[in-house]
C-alpha cells in the first residue's frame, strides 16, 4: 500500500494523529519481516497498532544498540541489502563512537519532507541564495540543509574547506540571502568579520538557519545573532540517526516538532513516566517516513519541556519550549543544583562584551568548584560572577585571559569541562 502523503495544510490534532497512525501502519507493513533489527524487537509486541498509545507497551530503541549492531561500518538497522543504500553519513561522536547512517533515495526524500517544513517557514525559495557554512565531512545535518536548499528552488552554496574569512568574502561578492551554521559559528563568523571591517548587518542575509546546538532558542544567543548579522534567526533540530525532527520560528520560543514525519514521546526525568505538560523530559522519536534505516521510540537523550497547542492553534504540533534544553549526559548537578549548558550560554552570551568563554567543573577538598573563562573587551569579571549568582544559586569563580585563547566551533560547541569523577554524571532517566 502506498504510504499516506504529507498534509498540504495543517490539520487539526485529531486528524493529525489519525495521519500519523496511517503512516506508522504503513512503516511496519514495509520494514517487517525484513528489518531484522525490528523484527526482533518487536516480536512480542502488536504491529497493527489501533492508536498511537499502544506504543507506551513497546521497547525502547537506544543507540548503544545501533552502535553495537553495526559491523564492517554496515549500520545495524537496515531494512534492505546494502546495495539499495545511496548515502552513507555517520555520527559527531561527541557522545561516544560514531555511528554510520545509511539511507536510501526514498530516505533521503523522506529527509527533504522534513527540510521543507523547516525552509517553509523562512520561506526559503527560487532566488535566494543559500550559503551553507561548513567543512561538511560525513555529517547528514549540513548535507541535507543543502540539498534541502536546491529542493526549495534555491541556489545552495557549499563553502567546504574553505576558510572563515573566505566563507564571509564569499558571502559577500555572492550576495548570500541565507546563512545555515552552527549557532556557534555563525557568532564566530561574525566576530572573524568585525576584525576585518566585514560589517555583517549590512550584507544581504535575511535569515540565518542555525542547529546542531541549542543557541537558536536561547534568547541571549538567538538575540546576538540576530544583531551581528542584521537578520531573522530560525532554529531546526535533527539528529543523523533519526533526521531533521524539529522546527522554529522566526518569533523564536521553541521548537515544533514535526508530526507529519515524527511521533513524539516524552519521559519525565524524575519517574520515566509519560511527561505532564512543561515538566522536564527525554524526547523519544519515532520516524513516520524512513523505511530504509527506521528507528522506533529512539531515546534521543534530549532534554525538553513539551506543550501541546489548544484546540484551533493554527499549528497543533507540539512545541518544545526554549527549544533542547540539554541533554541526560550534559546535565550537571552541582552542590545538588541541575544545570543545563543552555542555561550558561544564555547568561554569558547576556553580556555583550563576551566573545567566547569555558566553563570548568572540579572537586576541590570534597566540593564543587566551578571555574569560567572568558574573553571579556571589559576585563571586569565580577560583573559575569553577580549574574551567574544570582541567576543559578552558585557561586562561580570568574576569570578574564587573553583575546583569542579559547577554541572556536565550527560544528558542535564544547564550552563545558567536567574533570570531575564519573559519580557525578547524571543517569539516564528512569523507565517504568
Amino acid at each position: 500500500m502506498p504510504a499516506a502523503a504529507p498534509p498540504t495544510a495543517p490539520l487539526a490534532r485529531a486528524e493529525l494523529d489519525q495521519f500519523k497512525l496511517a503512516r506508522l501502519r504503513h512503516l511496519l507493513a514495509t520494514i517487517l519481516p525484513a528489518n531484522a533489527f525490528y523484527a526482533a524487537k518487536l516480536a512480542r509486541v502488536p504491529v497493527h497498532p489501533e492508536s498511537l498509545a499502544d506504543l507506551e507497551a513497546w521497547p525502547f530503541t537506544y543507540k548503544e544498540e545501533f552502535v553495537a549492531g553495526s559491523h564492517a561500518g554496515t549500520p545495524a538497522n537496515l531494512t534492505w541489502p546494502a546495495d539499495r543504500y545511496v548515502r552513507f553519513h555517520q555520527t559527531s561522536g561527541t557522545h561516544g563512537r560514531p555511528l554510520p547512517v545509511f539511507d536510501t533515495a526514498d530516505d533521503w526524500a523522506w529527509w527533504m519532507e522534513c527540510w521543507r517544513a523547516v525552509l517553509d517557514r523562512g520561506s526559503v525559495r527560487a532566488g535566494d541564495r543559500v550559503l551553507v557554512a561548513s567543512s561538511f565531512g560525513p555529517y547528514a545535518g549540513f548535507w541535507s540543509a543543502f540539498d534541502a536548499a536546491l529542493d526549495c528552488g534555491a541556489m545552495a552554496v557549499p563553502t567546504g574547506g574553505m576558510s572563515t574569512l573566505a566563507r564571509l568574502e564569499l558571502a559577500r561578492s555572492l550576495g548570500a540571502t541565507v546563512l545555515v551554521a552552527t549557532p556557534s559559528y555563525a557568532l564566530h563568523l561574525a566576530e572573524v568579520a568585525r576584525d576585518h571591517k566585514i560589517d555583517t548587518a549590512r550584507l544581504p542575509v535575511r535569515m540565518v538557519v542555525v542547529a546542531g546546538e541549542p543557541g537558536g532558542s536561547i534568547p541571549a544567543v538567538r538575540a546576538r545573532i540576530a544583531e551581528a548579522w542584521g537578520a531573522d534567526v530560525l532554529d531546526h533540530a535533527g539528529a543523523t540517526e533519526v533526521g531533521p525532527w524539529g522546527a522554529g520560528t522566526l518569533a523564536g520560543g521553541g521548537i515544533d516538532v514535526i508530526e507529519p514525519c515524527f511521533h513524539a514521546e516524552f519521559l519525565a526525568v524524575e519517574t520515566g513516566r509519560p511527561a505532564k505538560p512543561g515538566e522536564l523530559s527525554e524526547l523519544v522519536l519515532t520516524t513516520l517516513g524512513r523505511t530504509g534505516a527506521p528507528v522506533i521510540r529512539y531515546r534521543t537523550g534530549d532534554l525538553v519541556r513539551p506543550h501541546w497547542p489548544a484546540a484551533g492553534t493554527a499549528c497543533p504540533w507540539v512545541r518544545l519550549e526554549g527549544g533542547i534544553l540539554g541533554r541526560t549526559d550534559d546535565m550537571l548537578v552541582v552542590r545538588g543544583i541541575n544545570i543545563f549548558p543552555g542555561a550558561i550560554d544564555d547568561i554569558v552570551r547576556s553580556f555583550p562584551e563576551i566573545v567566547e568563554y569555558r566553563l570548568t567543573v572540579e572537586s576541590a577538598a570534597s566540593l564543587d568548584v566551578l571555574k569560567l573563562e572568558v574573553e571579556d573587551h571589559l576585563a571586569a569579571p565580577d560583573r559575569v560572577a553577580r549574574e551567574l549568582q544570582v541567576r543559578l544559586g552558585l557561586r562561580v569563580d570568574v576569570a578574564t585571559v587573553a583575546p583569542g585563547s579559547l577554541p572556536r566551533f565550527e560544528g558542535k560547541g564544547r564550552r563545558i569541562i567536567d574533570h570531575r569523577t564519573s559519580a557525578h554524571t547524571p543517569s539516564r532517566p528512569a523507565v517504568s
